[in-house]
């Protein structure tokens, strides 16, 4: 009997009524495993209601009742880590080892979010007039609704809802329909730990859910990781519905390396962030920029290792990389390869007709390098997501940044070298919201915010850290007076007030 994943609505399972489903594929054998039930406008509706409702006593909770719920969560989530990175596998297609750091990583928010008491704390100025005190402090939102990726299915929404409800606030998710069962997996823990009914919600669906929550009255802020055209979209139109928004979008990562920097480090560097969960990242590097003569060098060292990466089921601890998501991404990542040489790019390793015994209906696709690539070729332009990695030429710095700065993207981005100074300048000069020395995935770590510029993002947030927490609050000062017993009636004054 085919699975069905539905909705959580108000701390229980909540069975799709729309009669609309869309299939789950396992990735390495290409079998639909699962039904989702997709989401009517009255179905989000009803989680957002739940939602609403539980904010009235959750928004007034105490810090010590939030945090204790998320201590539990956090050691429900440490002891499932395991069963939570197999339903990815299952899904996604990723391995397992990869599925359990993405797991971990999510941990690491909600660490963040268990010591919220500090991000919250508010500020006080005594006696800034004769007797009167301002303070600044901050408080929920009321209900925020999260729409997150396939590409990590567990760790994006922990990006998201451990700090918005550590903040008093309740949540709606919409994960991807690709690889749900996670998500419901996290909301059964959270319940377990003794999260109250309502305070989070998952609904499943497609742009009918989207929208809904997009335009919904009482959904006061969206946080969005996905592609930049959806991002822009997210954001547009939420902001048209007076909400706060964070829309994180799509990347084209770069990584520099200069000629003196120790080329196997940057070939293993290059290696696994081009081709880890199969290129299917945000932060993956996907353009490797070679400054002067060491070009021809770097690409051998790099195809070397490549050419060793061993490509299974996600399941199989042999493997070291997994399947793409779906036949059609596949077949779409396979197409940027194909029409590589026609755009002036030379084709040193070509993937697209990869397949595993016993698997062949997976969605399969091999590692593929591509050299010498003219930044007006599609597989430069376009986000792949997808195991492809494009090596451009340049003669000098200033040539390779200008080559970065130029793309609409910014992301993240990666320097590869052993001076110091040319290192400052390039964190200095580069476009982009998170950089790395000699760091090829340059991701933060919890307790400071992620997040790129330009076209890989739209809101004035970044996500999780001390963003994530400003986001998910808002400010209010509050100015006080209280009279001194010895005080006399000091009588009206029309007066602008006094602060002295």
């Amino acid at each position: 009997m085919t699975k069905i994943v539905n909705h959580w609505i108000g701390g229980k399972t909540a069975e799709g009524a729309s009669g609309t489903y869309g299939p789950v594929t396992n990735p390495a054998t290409g079998e639909v495993t699962t039904k989702v039930a997709f989401a009517s406008v009255e179905e989000v509706d009803a989680a957002v209601a739940a939602a609403k409702e539980a904010f009235r006593t959750w928004g007034q909770s105490s810090l010590a009742q939030r945090t204790a719920v998320l201590f539990k969560f956090r050691a429900l989530l440490d002891a499932h880590r395991d069963e939570i990175a197999e339903l990815i596998t299952a899904e996604h297609g990723k391995v397992h080892s990869d599925a359990l750091g993405e797991v971990a990583r999510g941990l690491e928010i909600v660490d963040l979010a268990c010591g919220i008491n500090v991000q919250l704390k508010g500020e006080l100025s005594t006696q800034v007039a004769s007797r009167v005190d301002v303070a600044s402090i901050r408080q929920p939102l009321g209900v925020v609704a999260g729409i997150t990726p396939f590409n990590f299915p567990a760790m994006v929404p922990m990006w998201m809802f451990p700090l918005a409800i550590a903040c008093g606030n309740t949540f709606v998710l919409k994960p991807s329909e690709k690889d749900p069962s996670a998500s419901v997996r996290l909301a059964e823990l959270l319940a377990e730990a003794g999260l109250p009914e309502g305070v989070f919600n998952v609904v499943h669906g497609d742009k009918v859910a989207v929208d809904r929550l997009l335009e919904h009255p009482d959904v006061k802020a969206v946080s969005f990781v996905g592609s930049t055209p959806i991002a822009r979209y997210i954001h547009t139109t939420a902001s048209a519905n007076g909400k706060r928004v964070q829309a994180l979008g799509g990347a084209k990562n770069h990584m520099l390396v200069l000629p003196d920097a120790d080329l196997d480090a940057a070939a293993d560097a290059a290696v696994s962030a081009a081709y880890g969960s199969a290129g299917e990242r945000c932060m993956a590097i996907s353009a490797v920029v070679a400054v002067g003569a060491i070009g021809d060098e770097l690409v051998e060292k790099i195809r070397e290792r490549a050419e060793k990466i061993k490509i299974g089921p996600g399941d199989d601890p042999a493997s070291e990389m997994g399947p793409l998501i779906t036949a059609t991404h596949r077949d779409k990542v396979a197409s940027y390869v194909a029409g590589a040489a026609d755009e002036g790019a030379e084709v040193v390793l070509d993937g697209t007709g990869y397949t595993v015994d016993g698997h062949e209906n997976g969605h399969w696709i091999g590692i593929s390098l591509l050299d010498k690539v003219p930044t007006t070729a599609k597989a430069y332009q376009d986000e792949i997501f997808g195991p492809v990695l494009c090596v451009l030429r340049a003669d000098t710095y200033e040539e390779a940044l200008d080559i970065v700065n130029a793309s609409p993207y910014g992301n993240g981005t990666a320097i590869f070298t052993r001076d110091g100074g040319a290192a400052r300048r390039f964190q200095l000069e580069v476009e982009a919201g998170m950089v790395g020395v000699n760091v090829p995935i340059p991701v933060p770590v919890g307790y400071h915010s992620f997040g790129g510029w330009k076209d890989s993002l739209f809101g004035d947030h970044h996500i999780y850290g001390n963003d994530g927490t400003h986001f998910y609050t808002r400010g209010k000062v509050v100015t006080t007076r209280w009279p001194d017993p010895a005080d006399a009636p000091s009588g009206v004054d029309l007066g602008f007030p006094r602060n002295h």
